[in-house]
């Protein structure tokens, strides 16, 4: 698989197999996305994989306790302005479209949602980790290697879901995991294969013209 056609095809999916993954290549996958670039070679990156009795045990803890706790970092700036909060109200519109939910049904939406704390079904979740007196470079070193993860996956034949959801749960992924104490939650994923057959993974969102974000300046 080229390149590029990895990055064409990849999009986050909603809703797994419950088909297992092999151990042996969910450690291959998360050991080659360790070549992603990082400033002064930091390797910023601690991660925790989960599946089976474990994962299960996290998922209880999780629906035990629906409304989360405070984020240690905001997800999107507050009052989000446009063309950012147009094109993540629209993302929404069109996700929850996939499934038949109308805007007016909020417990449709919330039981959605609430879909990200089983990690939409997948059979492993990944939790991405870094030491939190690391600065913005740090972050930006820890989602190249997000992407190397996610790459890596589709070419050997899985899907995953990239979820900042996992802010709203500091204390509870921190406990669970054992992380050291000056360690955060960055950032979550689901990994596994996808369910063909739901609706909701023929979502597939939008991107502006190139001209809109970028230009070219200096070229013939």
């Amino acid at each position: 698989m080229q390149v590029s056609e990895a990055i064409e095809r990849r999009v986050s999916i909603r809703a797994f197999r419950p088909d297992p993954v092999p151990g042996a290549l969910v450690a291959e996958i998360l050991e080659r996305a360790a070549r992603a670039p990082s400033g002064g070679n930091l390797q910023p990156w601690r991660i925790y994989a989960v599946s089976g009795v474990p994962l299960a045990e996290f998922k209880a803890l999780v629906a035990a306790n629906p409304f989360g706790e405070t984020p240690e970092y905001d997800v999107y700036p507050p009052n989000l302005w446009d063309p950012f909060r147009t094109r993540r109200f629209q993302n929404g519109e069109d996700l929850y479209a996939s499934i038949g939910i109308p805007r007016e049904d909020k417990p449709a939406r919330l039981r959605q949602l609430a879909k990200n704390g089983e990690f939409f079904g997948a059979p492993v979740g990944v939790f991405f980790c870094l030491d939190r007196k690391l600065g913005p470079p740090q972050w930006a070193d820890l989602g190249m290697y997000m992407q190397n993860v996610m790459l890596l996956a589709l070419e050997r034949g899985l899907d995953t879901c990239p979820q900042e959801y996992w802010a709203r749960y500091p204390q509870t992924v921190a406990k669970f995991l054992g992380m050291p104490e000056d360690h955060m939650v960055f950032s979550g994923m689901a990994l596994g294969y996808r369910d063909e057959a739901h609706p909701i993974n023929t979502l597939r969102a939008s991107r502006d013209a190139m001209d809109v974000w970028c230009e070219l300046r200096g070229f013939e």
